[in-house]
């Protein structure tokens, strides 16, 4: 048929990677770093007015008030999506807010077979939470008192863009026989079709929270196929970078015409401190449980009250059928995470007749905080607290423990990268660093489908409308409703211009400007944040931008992949002597290996109005030396552009060898600051 451009075959499955946040990023007013960052985003956008986010995922719950269309203008003429109906699903469930939803499931059908009612929707409604969460976190209404579980972070819980429209594309579902919190599959054909689609209806920015779990080639990723015909019409995808962290070379979602989001911490956290018998207190406790302890009770270690024979290490874990009744019963126990659910911990000291669970990280994960929303009374401490609890527990012939109610504690240090976000270097290409940017992914408040429980797990039967989620698929809704403010207010910006725009502007420090950590608590590289953490209202006014046209794009396929090429039908003639694809026009960059020098042409393009002077400055890593040229730029109106070149080489220094080292370069007027980093491998 005509219509085919190209046929791949089915490679497997994606998966879903799974409010403070909005005022830590300075989209509001009462920000910390609000005063240092200008003009009101959200107004000059009109909250996202008529921009339509589309969101490939597990479906939406509509009735959840984050949807409501009270007060919005009739849907876009432009628009030319439709109401799929299915079941609990109809027409009346989309309105001005959410104005198309569609539901994929022959690739799911192929695999599976028929989906079961009883465990998802076969409709655009979603069973899981994890697609309203999402496109919430986008796109969502301003809602007042809205909490998890227990009224935990209680608040306004907003979309990036309140304003903006809603179009749900529902390709990711439940995995038959396998409880919800294992994840959703997401049959890549489906996740094609729903991009086509979302490509005809006329959504302005893709938004993808979902990754697939091998390493493809860009001309095998239906994700970069189906984005690259997504720009054609100017269609911005962003993706998350996958939860595949600690892992190097862990990343999903790596095509350069994408953005790429990492997941780090927001400066709240849900404090629950133990207090011990002896008065000490471990401060350093985290819990989003609801249930209150009011006194104290006797403190055990888990693997002192094992069942008879039951072995050690899975005592300590307390794994299940581990514990003794008898000697658990109106306790508070110790256990170490390990092997299982966290939750499923809990359940094992309440089945036991416990009263509450301290649950600490062992030595690996140090003080990373893992926040769970248990049956009993529960908390969490790093490895430092459990081993201050363990000395006073054997210290004592009655030690006694009191885990405190739950208190939400802001203006923490952050932010801090997540654990579980995904590493580069980029296995694909190597000369495109990735992630492109972090950005919120930890403990995200925002709406959840009354079809799920807080945990998704089959025996959860708690429901909530609003949850407390983590993710790389939390942080990309974050930078999909910033896109659409962008494009907003910058409706004739090309979309590497609105990419350029939010890297170059990204921090590197935390609101205590020191440098951002990783979850080891040492700094991170750009690796793990990319170009940093997004600043929304800074990438608003970046002064310069990295522009990349689509057939730039075309002639990197040429050298990097020129299969690709034939898969989006591209009319174009790859030259006899291919350039480098260290000259694709990114704002960062990466030499994989430095055996020479190495000269690398960029070129930026003033968006600021009037005339302006630019410097070129940088901050060199160890065992390596730059020559610049030229060092300084005069632009005089909007719209103009020059080249630069940068040529890297060894430095006379052997203490550094085998290993990536990382700087960054920036011009700078005085006013804009356009910073970007670059990574090396010196041999």
């Amino acid at each position: 048929m005509k219509e085919v451009v190209s046929v791949i075959p089915s490679h497997g499955k994606y998966r879903s990677q799974t409010t403070r946040s909005w005022d830590f990023v300075g989209l509001n007013d009462h920000s910390w770093n609000r005063a240092q960052m200008g003009d009101d985003l959200l107004l000059n956008a009109q909250y996202g007015k008529n921009q339509i986010i589309g969101v490939v995922d597990s479906g939406v719950w509509p009735e959840s008030a984050s949807f409501s269309d009270v007060g919005m203008d009739p849907v876009p003429k432009t628009w030319k999506g439709i109401c799929q109906e299915g079941v609990a699903f109809n027409k009346s469930h989309c309105n001005r807010k959410i104005i198309g939803a569609r539901y994929y499931v022959k690739g799911f059908y192929n695999v599976f077979g028929a989906v079961n009612p009883s465990e998802d929707y076969l409709s655009p409604r979603d069973a899981d939470g994890h697609g309203t969460h999402t496109a919430s976190t986008a796109t969502g209404r301003q809602v007042p008192n809205a909490a998890a579980l227990g009224g935990i972070a209680i608040g306004i819980a907003s979309g990036g863009a309140p304003m903006a429209r809603l179009a749900i594309y529902k390709a990711c579902w439940a995995m038959p026989g396998k409880p919800k919190s294992d994840g959703n599959t997401c049959m890549d054909e489906d996740v094609l079709a729903a991009i086509d689609d979302a490509i005809g209806d006329g959504v302005d920015i893709l938004s993808l929270s979902l990754g697939f779990n091998e390493h493809s080639p860009l001309d095998q990723d239906v994700v970069a196929i189906g984005s690259l015909h997504a720009a054609t019409k100017n269609i911005l995808t962003v993706c998350s970078a996958g939860n595949g962290g600690p892992s190097p070379a862990s990343l999903a979602n790596i095509a350069p015409w994408v953005i790429t989001v990492a997941a780090s911490g927001i400066d709240r956290q849900f404090s629950s401190p133990v207090l011990l018998g002896n008065g000490m207190k471990i401060q350093k406790g985290y819990s989003i449980s609801p249930y209150a302890m009011n006194q104290m009770y006797p403190l055990v270690y888990a693997r002192d009250v094992a069942r008879l024979g039951v072995p050690q290490y899975l005592a300590t874990q307390c794994q299940p059928d581990t514990l003794d009744s008898y000697k658990v019963n109106g306790k508070i126990v110790l256990c170490f995470i390990g092997q299982g659910r966290n939750v499923d911990k809990g359940v094992e000291v309440s089945k036991a007749g416990g009263v509450g669970l301290i649950l600490a990280n062992n030595q690996d994960n140090g003080n990373t905080i893992f926040y769970d929303s248990h049956f009993i009374s529960a908390t969490g401490v790093g490895y430092d607290g459990a081993v201050t609890i363990l000395q006073y527990i054997y210290s004592t012939a009655y030690p006694t423990a009191r885990i405190l109610p739950v208190q939400s504690v802001s203006y923490t240090p952050a932010p801090f990268m997540a654990g579980y976000s995904s590493r580069g270097p980029n296995h694909v290409d190597a000369h495109i660093l990735k992630p492109d940017i972090t950005a919120p992914g930890l403990q995200i408040l925002a709406a959840w489908s009354e079809a799920s429980s807080p945990t998704k797990l089959p025996y959860d039967r708690r429901s909530t409308k609003f949850n407390l989620y983590s993710g790389t698929s939390m942080s990309c809704p974050h930078v999909s409703g910033v896109a659409a403010l962008l494009r907003a207010v910058h409706p004739n910006w090309s979309l590497s211009a609105i990419k350029s725009a939010l890297m170059t502007t990204a921090s590197v420090t935390d609101n205590f400007n020191n440098p951002i950590q990783d979850y080891t608590g040492n700094p991170a590289t750009p690796f793990v944040f990319g170009s940093g953490h997004f600043q929304p209202i800074k990438a608003s006014d970046p002064g310069l931008v990295y522009d990349i046209s689509y057939d730039d794009y075309l002639h990197y396929l040429c050298t990097i992949n020129p299969g690709l090429l034939n898969k989006v039908n591209a009319k174009i003639n790859c030259p006899n002597q291919l350039a480098s694809p260290l000259n694709l026009n990114y704002p960062s960059f990466v030499i994989p290996n430095l055996y020479g020098p190495v000269t690398v042409t960029r070129t930026v393009t003033n968006v600021f109005d009037g005339q302006s002077r630019y410097e070129f400055s940088w901050n060199l890593p160890q065992g390596v030396s730059i020559l610049v040229s030229p060092t300084v730029l005069v632009f005089d109106h909007v719209g103009q552009s020059f080249s630069f070149t940068m040529t890297i080489f060894p430095a006379n220094d052997y203490s550094v060898r085998n290993q990536y080292v990382f700087g960054w370069y920036m011009w700078s007027d005085g006013r804009h600051l356009v910073r970007s980093p670059f990574a090396v491998f010196l041999p």
